[in-house]
């Protein structure tokens, strides 16, 4: 998947039923929406920084308000991931986060 999205290119749908709990509670704690998710997994580019047999997306999005004390302009959503024979699992450290996200067709893409 490169950067950006490509004209008819299918894009990746993610919803609730895919979250791990201990994703849910990551994503409420760093104000990650659902939405920014599958906009990260669709629409941004790769982590350079992605550790060997993990594969990571960034996009940076407008924020214009304080967090922990801080203002910031926009803020810097990245996805870690791997590929599985069962389609992406998203991680976060060794732990599975995500569910059985098809790689492609499937259910879950529009």
């Amino acid at each position: 998947m490169s950067g950006g999205e490509a004209q008819g290119e299918r894009r990746l749908r993610i919803t609730e039923a895919h979250l791990h709990p201990h994703l849910r509670t990551r994503m409420h704690q760093r104000g990650i929406t659902l939405e920014e998710i599958e906009r990260v997994m669709n629409e941004g580019w790769e982590a350079p920084d992605a550790k060997p047999g993990t594969w990571g997306r960034v996009l940076v999005f407008p924020y214009g308000r304080e967090w922990e004390g801080q203002y910031f302009e926009e803020k810097e959503v990245r996805v870690y991931y791997k590929l599985t024979s069962g389609g992406h699992c998203a991680s976060d450290g060794d732990r599975q986060i995500w569910k059985g996200l098809p790689e492609e067709g499937g259910i879950n893409e529009d």
